[in-house]
């Protein structure tokens, strides 16, 4: 069965690219702003990893991460920030397993998926 990632992103072309790259190896749902991937979530579906961007409307990734930090079903979810903003220094407040800055690399992103899903499926098996 193939892991789950939640993609967050409120451009579309973003959101197709990484639907149609990521699909090949993992499930993609895909959410326009933190509070559809809010919904999404409360309806009791939980992604083996999170990928969102930061600056979107309504609820901004920040708001998010900190609503999943503060939620014991999802705080041991991976998130990884896709971003064109600059990675602030408080930034490891917000237990992200990693930052990559806009425009970015398909591969190094498959890359790091890759390692993080395999770190967080020894840390639940451990």
């Amino acid at each position: 069965m193939k892991k789950t990632i939640l993609i967050i992103d409120d451009s579309e072309p973003i959101r197709f690219l990484l639907e149609t790259f990521l699909s090949r190896k993992y499930k993609v749902v895909s959410a326009t702003d933190g509070y559809s991937a809010m919904l999404w979530l409360a309806k009791g579906n939980k992604p083996d990893m999170i990928v969102t961007d930061i600056q979107m409307p309504n609820i901004d990734g920040w708001e998010l991460i900190d609503h999943l930090n503060s939620n014991e079903l999802y705080n041991d979810v991976p998130v990884i920030v896709l971003s064109g903003v600059e990675a602030p220094r408080e930034s490891a407040a917000y237990k992200i397993v990693d930052f990559i800055r806009k425009p970015f690399d398909p591969v190094n992103l498959m890359s790091t998926i890759d390692k993080n899903m395999q770190l967080s499926a020894r840390v639940l098996t451990a």
